[in-house]
């Protein structure tokens, strides 16, 4: 057997260097770095020597980057991903909160932090994490439950077996999700003698598992016996590349479909079936049929609270939830009928048995009320007032073609955006609400950028979101992948606060104004993105900010618009309850009114 000695580290980059998928493609198309003394010696080093190959990008945070890794991987539907490597202690831990968000949402990414000596003759190393009672652990044990797979590469012969079931986990639709390989840092320095074969091309193909066909036919029957059926489309459907087959499978059927905020443009908003958002940030149209729905088929949904309105939203009492679904376990979820399959097949599949079944027709008078309301929020605002986030986004829509990429996360922006914005194509609308990661925006619009260069990427961000994590718009610069960023400044955690005031609370430690504090704030945000090197103004109202989109649209780099807006105001059409658990106990009146009010919303859902 012929071998070639190298280091674990450069066994691992040639490694994965040579892992394509099944259109060609490299399967791991590069490496985020941040370097310490964890990961400079021994994967900087092979990084270096790879870098023409196998390219090597800097972020500013480490957070970021793997924010930035896990959204290419979401725009790319998962048909490649990225890897992301750090030195031991902060920095790797700086990665758990985006291996969490990646295990949620399903997304491939490949995490390296650095670890501590397996020789452990230096121990305890800078920054080491040291148990008492354990000798095994290190800060790194943290990754543990938020990867799908996690191993410790304590000798170089460890990456035998550890790297091919990592590619494995990160091309496995139903496992699909973030890995953690923790490299012991004077592991990735030792040489070894690796068999050449270790480094031949690998192609990863999708794997599309087809539905049992007992299940198959239970659906089936389901489908036929359904007056007022609703189809509810998740991030599954993207995954699956399944919006055509959706389509296909609703038009046939006469079937309504609601989307979910990872599902959202699996059909155009304009499809005559499309009845917009569910949920607690739903459409009116989409609420009003969910409601009376005999029987509520979900695709590649994971059902999550803000889907179901925390299971009070589905009010038919008679009501049945099929659950299509490539993993088990979220098929299986609230006692549905599990239909376990790829989304695209699985339809295709049980389109054919059900030829010639059609529903009776949806009340098109609710969409086309619905698509009036969202006229009216959005539409150009009269007067002087701030404006409010749905007036930003009516906007912002107007100066963007059908081709952009709209990306958001957290906060009181993905409520109204879910509501209100028009996505024509697929994969047009991008936002982190499975973990709801505050700052996700900015690097998130980067690794989208990276995924999509041909694409206008529009990232909308709140102040708060803005000021957790913005340094990766630097790297965006560096990097040459322009971004638009709408800064909507509402001087606060808006959406936070008024949760606060629904729930009976006083404005407190949200608003900048109504946290404690010796001096008002008062940031520049258009001075700090122009410092970072973008391109930056302020807009002085919906009209300024319409002008300023065509200017940004027609700048080569990196350009940030910032907007102040009402902190209070949202789009009254739509919405549905939420479960937010209210104290029992308070010497204040607001609270004790508020507690009655969400008991008597949790009787009419256990009625259900």
């Amino acid at each position: 057997m012929k071998t070639v000695r190298l280091t674990a580290a450069q066994a691992m980059v040639r490694y994965l260097a040579a892992q394509k998928n099944e259109e060609g493609e490299p399967l791991i198309p590069g490496c985020w770095a941040i370097f310490g003394h964890g990961n400079v010696a021994g994967i900087g080093e092979a990084l270096y020597e790879a870098r023409d190959a196998f390219p090597t990008w800097r972020g500013h945070n480490e957070q970021g980057m793997a924010h930035a890794a896990i959204a290419f991987a979401k725009a790319r539907n998962r048909r490649q991903a990225m890897a992301v490597t750090t030195s031991i202690g902060p920095g790797a831990l700086n990665m758990v909160t985006a291996a969490a968000l990646a295990h949620v949402n399903r997304l491939p990414v490949l995490l390296v932090p650095g670890d501590v000596f397996a020789s452990r003759a230096p121990d305890p190393v800078l920054q080491q994490v040291e148990d008492f009672d354990d000798g095994t652990v290190s800060a790194n044990d943290c990754f543990r439950p938020v990867s799908r797979y996690f191993d410790r590469i304590m000798s170089p012969r460890h990456l035998l077996t550890a790297l091919p079931r990592a590619m494995a986990t990160l091309t496995d639709p139903a496992r699909c999700g973030p890995v953690t390989l923790s490299f012991c840092q004077d592991v990735q320095a030792e040489a070894f003698d690796w068999p050449e074969t270790f480094f031949k091309e690998h192609i990863w193909r999708r794997r599309r598992p087809r539905p049992d066909l007992d299940e198959l036919e239970r659906a089936a029957v389901l489908v036929r016996a359904a007056r007022k059926p609703l189809i509810v489309a998740g991030g599954g459907v993207h995954y699956s590349g399944a919006s055509e087959a959706l389509e296909t499978f609703a038009e046939a059927h006469s079937i309504p479909v609601a989307e979910t905020q990872a599902g959202k443009s699996a059909l155009p908003w304009d499809h005559k079936l499309n009845f917009g958002s569910i949920g607690v940030t739903g459409s009116s149209a989409a609420n009003a049929i969910a409601e009376e729905a005999d029987l509520v088929i979900g695709i590649g949904t994971r059902f999550q609270d803000f889907t179901t309105g925390s299971w009070a939203l589905f009010r038919n009492p008679e009501r049945r939830i099929l659950s299509i679904n490539v993993e088990p376990y979220d098929a299986a979820k609230h006692g549905a009928t599990a239909l376990v399959g790829d989304a695209r097949e699985t339809l295709v599949e049980l389109g054919q048995l059900l030829d010639g079944h059609r529903a009776p027709a949806p009340d098109a008078g609710l969409r086309e009320s619905w698509l009036e309301a969202v006229a009216a929020a959005t539409a150009m605002p009269e007067g002087n007032a701030l404006p409010s986030d749905a007036q930003v986004i009516g906007a912002v829509q107007r100066a963007v073609d059908d081709d952009a990429i709209l990306i958001c996360a957290a906060g009181g922006l993905p409520g109204e955006l879910h509501k209100l914005w028009k996505a024509a194509r697929p994969n047009g609308y991008h936002l982190e609400y499975g973990f709801s990661t505050m700052g996700y925006e900015i690097a998130g619009g980067l690794g989208v950028k990276m995924a999509q260069p041909e694409r206008e990427v529009v990232v909308m961000v709140g102040d708060g979101s803005y000021m957790m994590m913005n340094s990766e718009l630097a790297t965006s610069v560096m990097l040459g992948r322009k971004l638009i960023v709408v800064v909507l400044d509402n001087r606060g955690f808006a959406c936070i606060n008024r949760l606060q005031r629904a729930t009976g609370g006083e404005s407190f430690n949200n608003l900048l104004d109504t946290a404690r504090h010796e001096v008002p704030s008062s940031i520049d945000f258009v001075a700090h993105a122009a410092s970072m090197g973008a391109t930056a103004e302020k807009a002085d109202s919906i009209a300024g900010l319409e002008a300023a989109m065509a200017r940004a649209r027609a700048s080569d780099s990196t350009y940030v618009i910032v907007i102040d807006t009402d902190p209070m105001p949202t789009t009254e059409a739509g919405g549905h309850w939420w479960d937010v658990a209210v104290p029992e106990v308070s010497s204040r009146a607001q609270v004790r009114a508020a507690r009655k009010d969400y008991e008597a919303a949790l009787a009419r859902r256990d009625e259900n």
